[in-house]
């Protein structure tokens, strides 16, 4: 059985309790131990699909089709375990589950009360596969105090309670301010976020105290002494110039003996952490730089856009070159030429979004990197908008467009190269969608296969004509214009099983233009960095002749 281990927060939210607990599996992992990360969040919507990029950042897509918090981005991509659906869930889903069973009579006729029921529900959710694991490790969202919270923190209590002593181990991440007028590091907020965890019957065995720099001995033995945890369980998490030091770095604080110590498990295996050194040795020693150059309208973000950015770091360490990013606001040149905001960049990315605004300065990116021959890769909307591009300026479609803008704008304006998908193979089933469903949940979510051209651009980079990606999205490029794009010199060169949609196109005369219907960057990590990712910085690379 899994040995649980619940990771909270205190004083101001967006400390890196993602980061930490990824960072922390990943050093478990070192030691040889199997490990799964879960995200519990407070907030009532059922999953952050329908949420703005703005209010939550980016959403991750597991291979199931779960549409989760971005925290579940750093869990995959610093240990490698492909999440799942049952690592991720929010308050609203908890309650949906409640009230369903409510609905259909499974409580008997009972009052449902938060106190058993919405607290046995999330005790079920966290004991989902815990015979799989050594060590399973749950983020509880947002921070100690938030009222929304107080279901989960009652349910890890109550968990807790139910395992045999030893089982369970809460690790509580707070903020240590440094005062620059006086030169002091304050302990005080830490203490009153640990005051307020105890309150509601929960004692963190480990504090990460996040801090501009070192923590003075003093300040650890006090933080020791008044938050009642062992000096050793006192663990600096100071800023680092890369995320992906974060595994190093809580090491050299004793974060993973920390851990093991409060488990009783000793003598402990001895971490390999060669990986980690390798991947921080790339980071650090590059041998060049590249520019490029993100065109998307979340760019005021970057949390919009982040398995994104991630993946081009990931491609730059393959190539040992450091990927400089840029964020160009889309609607900068909706109505300008794009080459003055375009000039001067080795690579042009522009990523997936949903809604008409900023499209025609993406459509303008397109063109510029297509006209220009800059490397260009096109992710979901991105690589629509080179279709459409192609067909408006190539192919002589010149209304080409989108039926997702047209269904916004409520009338129709474009000859639809892009439509929306009412149906699709997934498994040994058919699904159907329809325009006025229900926003959330209805897309084309997780894994699909797609099958590559022989000889293509793309089959060269994955060195495979078999593959499988994840998908969100609900508009689809329209195989009936396959035939005179192709002629232009677009090549499909990737496409479901079926042979009915469209998953990747190129330009066939072009040092390296590639659209893809899905997210590549879904899959990319520091020590496996996604082929697409790899060659696009390389074509980045050459452009900017370095040797």
């Amino acid at each position: 059985m899994a040995r649980f281990i619940f990771i909270t927060g205190g004083v101001v939210s967006s400390l890196g309790k993602g980061l930490a607990s990824a960072a922390l599996g990943a050093l478990l992992q070192a030691r040889g131990y199997s490990v799964r990360l879960r995200k519990l969040d407070p907030y009532l919507n059922v999953d952050p699909g329908t949420m703005s990029p703005f209010e939550h950042g980016e959403v991750f897509v597991t291979d199931d089709g779960a549409e989760t918090d971005l925290d579940l981005g750093h869990y995959e991509r610093f240990t490698g375990v492909p999440a799942r659906k049952t690592d991720s869930v929010s308050s609203g889903r908890i309650y949906t589950n409640v009230l369903e069973k409510e609905r259909r009579g499974d409580y008997l006729g009972k009052t449902i009360q938060v106190i058993p029921h919405v607290t046995n529900e999330i005790k079920d959710f966290i004991s989902i596969g815990e015979d799989e694991v050594d060590f399973m490790l749950c983020e509880i969202g947002g921070t100690v105090g938030d009222i929304e919270g107080l279901p989960f923190f009652e349910a890890i209590r109550q968990f807790a309670q139910d395992k045999p002593r030893g089982e369970c181990l809460f690790m509580h991440l707070t903020l240590l301010p440094y005062i620059k007028a006086s030169g002091e590091l304050k302990t005080k907020p830490t203490q009153h976020s640990v005051k307020e965890l105890r309150s509601i019957g929960l004692a963190p065995d480990i504090l990460v105290c996040r801090s501009e720099g070192p923590i003075p001995k003093k300040e650890r033995e006090k933080l020791a002494l008044f938050c009642n945890v062992r000096p050793d369980s006192v663990i600096a998490a100071q800023d680092l110039k890369s995320i992906y030091e974060a595994p190093l770095a809580y090491h050299r604080e004793g974060l993973d003996q920390a851990v093991l110590d409060a488990f009783g498990i000793a003598p402990a295996p001895k971490p390999n952490l060669a990986r980690w050194e390798d991947v921080a040795d790339r980071i650090y020693n590059p041998e060049g730089e590249v520019r490029v150059a993100i065109v998307g309208k979340y760019t005021q973000l970057e949390d919009a856009y982040k398995s994104i950015a991630e993946a081009l770091t990931h491609g730059g360490m393959a190539n040992r070159v450091k990927v400089r990013i840029e964020w160009v606001d889309a609607e900068l040149f909706d109505k300008e030429d794009a080459a003055p905001y375009l000039q001067g960049y080795h690579a042009i990315l522009v990523p997936g979004g949903f809604g008409e605004r900023g499209t025609e300065g993406k459509i303008k990116a397109a063109q510029y990197a297509r006209e220009n021959g800059v490397p260009y890769l096109g992710i979901c909307l991105g690589m629509q908008m080179a279709v459409i591009e192609a067909a408006r300026n190539v192919a002589g479609i010149s209304e080409a467009g989108s039926e997702e803008f047209d269904h916004e704008a409520g009338k129709k304006r474009f000859e639809p190269v892009v439509y929306h998908l009412k149906e699709w193979v997934q498994g040994n089933h058919k699904v159907e969608r329809k325009v006025g469903d229900d926003k959330g949940g209805t897309m084309r979510l997780g894994a699909y296969d797609a099958t590559l051209t022989e000889g293509s651009r793309v089959a060269s980079a994955y060195g495979d004509i078999a593959i499988e990606e994840r998908h969100r999205h609900r508009y689809e490029v329209d195989i009936k214009y396959r035939e005179k794009l192709e002629e232009c010199g677009l090549k499909f060169s990737g496409m479901s099983p079926d042979g009915r949609l469209p998953e990747i196109v190129e330009w066939t005369d072009h040092p390296w233009f590639i659209g893809v219907q899905f997210h590549p960057e879904l899959k990319s990590k520091p020590f496996e960095p996604h082929p697409l990712f790899k060659d696009f910085v390389r074509a980045a690379k050459d452009a900017s002749r370095l040797v």
